[in-house]
């Protein structure tokens, strides 16, 4: 097994370990905090989850850095194993223990725990775990959702596509999603918004959406999994002038790969 190949599968591994470890919490007794603002939330499940998912990493591969959501307690080797931003040399583990923490507190099955593989500021291996629902989506030189390949949706046709604002907008900013929604509307056959960026990158990735929007700058843990799942799966990922989209890039357009250009067209609508 190649180094990348092994990067994938322990990203499977880990994505599985974590979301076992956040789901056997599910509907149970929570204590929610915030964090940002009161509806960026945050419960213990999050960080013992994300524990699981380090301690499983660094079996394998123990000298690695980690980008992560949630500050944790002491991180067993060098002190500076978490790092707050992604390096363009090295190899980085980006990890989401609870993606859609929102609708985990609710009860809803919607979120996800997110794992992706980067070296050298590019991503070898990602995986997106659905532990409420039992689905694994993973990515490595091809993307599966347990083991089924997955292809992009074929619709060409941009009244036929279900497409999906994503981001989180301050109170202040509200006026930009409505924005964006009324672009959605207007351009599309229909809107979804599932509460999970990582979930909703997965769901391009299988043809169940079309295409997702986000507008705001957004962290590594929200997108770069989800974001390698949609490329191999034949789908396009850019930034909104349409160039190349990065980790560090400021706005993000997903799409099956047709009708790109319109998706384009929608966010720049959500901007004037």
């Amino acid at each position: 097994m190649t180094d990348t190949h092994h990067r994938a599968a322990v990203a499977e591994r880990a994505a599985r370990a974590g979301g076992a470890v956040a789901r056997e919490q599910f509907r149970g007794a929570l204590t929610v905090e915030t964090k940002a603002n009161k509806n960026d939330v945050v419960t213990e499940a999050d960080r013992e989850a994300q524990q699981q998912v380090l301690a499983t990493i660094q079996g394998e591969f123990p000298t690695d850095t980690f980008v992560c959501e949630e500050d944790v307690g002491p991180v067993p080797g060098d002190d500076d194993v978490l790092v707050d931003e992604v390096p363009d040399t090295g190899a980085t583990w980006i990890v989401d223990p609870i993606d859609g923490t929102a609708n985990f507190v609710r009860g809803l099955p919607l979120w996800t725990t997110s794992i992706a593989a980067v070296v050298d500021g590019e991503t070898v291996g990602s995986a997106t775990y659905v532990p409420a629902q039992g689905d694994l989506y993973a990515a490595g030189e091809s993307a599966t959702r347990d083991g089924t390949e997955l292809v992009a949706s074929a619709r060409t046709d941009p009244e036929t596509f279900a497409v999906a604002p994503v981001g989180w907008w301050d109170r202040d900013d509200r006026g930009e999603f409505g924005r964006l929604c009324t672009a959605i509307a207007e351009r599309f056959g229909d809107m979804r918004r599932l509460g999970s960026f990582q979930l909703t990158l997965a769901t391009v990735a299988d043809g169940g959406l079309d295409g997702a929007i986000c507008t705001r700058p957004m962290n590594p843990w929200d997108t770069v999994a989800g974001v390698h799942m949609v490329r191999e799966a034949g789908g396009t990922v850019t930034d909104l002038d349409g160039n190349r989209w990065t980790y560090d890039s400021h706005s993000l357009v997903a799409s099956n790969g047709e009708a790109h250009e319109e998706l384009l067209a929608a966010a720049a609508q959500a901007l004037t």
